[in-house]
């Protein structure tokens, strides 16, 4: 499968054309369909981070588990939520609010001794949901990596055979779109073959799905 970027950002302009104006910032999608791919093969899923290279200009907000000196350096790099261990506890068992956090933050972070406590009490709703966090060692710049964060997106293959994720927002350019598609496609090709990946879509949010052209 070959997907230059002039294609990828042709098919982008006419998705942006397409769509009609709406009073919110739409987000830009990146849809691919997969075949020939046995997901009752536990091994042939897919649950990965992408750092895109041009960060999307809506904000993707992050959530840390840390306490002492990482708490605080979280707070002061902007963190949008830091969770303590006593918070942890509390919120262990309860289900409906373990979900809402899952829902409104896009990406966790832990500080690595937290995560066996994490593990104990909210794994088994985390991880179904593809939001376990990232353990985030002692010395580590955390301020680097919710920086880093902020670009990042989460590729997902569970039931489905697609891969559908926000690449940007409808205000950036083709170019930046495409760059930031492509960074995807490469990655899940580090998964499966060119041949798995059947067809391969962009929208806006609100918009129609265009087709890239693809060899």
């Amino acid at each position: 499968m070959s997907l230059p970027l002039p294609k990828i950002a042709e098919a982008l302009k006419e998705a942006k054309k397409k769509a009609k104006p709406r009073k919110f910032k739409q987000s830009v999608e990146l849809i691919i369909k997969l075949r020939d791919v046995d997901l009752k093969n536990p091994a042939n899923r897919l649950n990965t981070v992408v750092f895109l290279p041009h960060a999307p200009k809506k904000k993707v907000k992050i959530a840390v588990f840390a306490t002492g000196d990482m708490a605080l350096k979280a707070k002061e790099a902007g963190a949008d939520l830091v969770l303590s261990r006593d918070d942890i506890e509390r919120l262990a068992g309860n289900k409906k609010e373990i979900k809402k956090l899952a829902k409104e933050y896009d990406f966790f972070l832990a500080q690595a001794d937290l995560m066996p406590l994490i593990g104990r009490y909210l794994g088994r709703f985390l991880g179904p949901l593809g939001k376990m966090p990232a353990p985030v060692p002692p010395r580590a710049n955390i301020e680097e990596i919710i920086k880093r964060y902020r670009s990042a997106v989460r590729l997902r293959v569970r039931d489905q055979p697609q891969v559908a994720c926000r690449i940007g927002t409808e205000d950036q350019s083709e170019e930046e779109l495409a760059e930031n598609a492509q960074a995807i496609i490469n990655q899940i090709l580090q998964k499966y073959k060119p041949y798995n990946l059947d067809k391969v879509y962009v929208k806006l949010t609100m918009g129609k799905s265009v087709s890239v052209k693809v060899k």
